[in-house]
């Protein structure tokens, strides 16, 4: 593996990175493969080792409530295959065995919510095989169609789905707002790298207060 230079924050900002999206006037809640699977010992998808990782979901709760209080549209990822040899993984099963956890029937019953970020009577739930929530799913068109522009993003893991969740976002023509505290990943470098990256090039990352405000105040 070759080494991974890191240049200042000065150095993006000089080049012309960073800068701020902004909000737009119609925001939603996006929460990412948020499960047990994440947040269960011997899960090999845990990242409870990880502090800031654990507290997470108490950050997305905050999140969920302030969007319905708000009447902002929420929508949920959840990840499922299938196939019992998960040929609808495709290759991205050959590299992350971890995605068996998702096989339909699995007897672990990871795939189920943690209590208090359930899934409720109105909101969207998109159905995905690969990291993006907008790669082969309607995403991208169920957005138009509520005439959302700005997408609050949070649950995990940061540097997976959440990443590639952000970046096909503002691809598409909508406002990522990473809320770094309501992500999750495996340990603080992962996570902070990547939070990093995300604001310099493809999205905004916000407090959790900001998004608060902004999801509270509705459309």
């Amino acid at each position: 593996m070759s080494d991974i230079v890191h240049v200042s924050t000065d150095d993006y900002n000089k080049a012309g990175f960073s800068n701020v999206m902004g909000w737009g006037t119609k925001p939603a809640l996006i929460l990412i493969d948020v499960c047990k699977a994440y947040w269960t010992e011997g899960s090999p998808l845990d990242i409870s080792s990880n502090p800031e990782g654990a507290r997470s979901p108490d950050s997305m709760r905050r999140l969920l409530q302030s969007a319905r209080k708000g009447g902002c549209p929420v929508i949920w990822t959840q990840v499922q295959y299938t196939h019992p040899d998960l040929l609808d993984a495709g290759l991205f099963y050959k590299k992350a065995k971890a995605l068996a956890v998702w096989r339909t029937g699995d007897e672990r019953k990871l795939h189920e919510p943690l209590e208090g970020l359930e899934l409720g009577p109105s909101d969207i739930v998109i159905i995905k095989q690969y990291a993006s929530a907008f790669f082969g799913t309607s995403l991208a068109s169920t957005l138009n169609a509520m005439k959302v522009d700005t997408l609050v993003v949070c649950g995990v893991s940061t540097s997976g789905c959440v990443r590639a969740s952000a970046l096909d976002a503002m691809q598409y023509g909508f406002r990522p707002m990473v809320v770094g505290s309501a992500c999750g990943d495996r340990s603080p470098e992962i996570h902070n790298s990547n939070m990093f990256d995300l604001n310099a090039k493809y999205a905004d990352a916000v407090s959790e207060e900001a998004a608060v405000q902004a999801l509270s105040a509705g459309w």
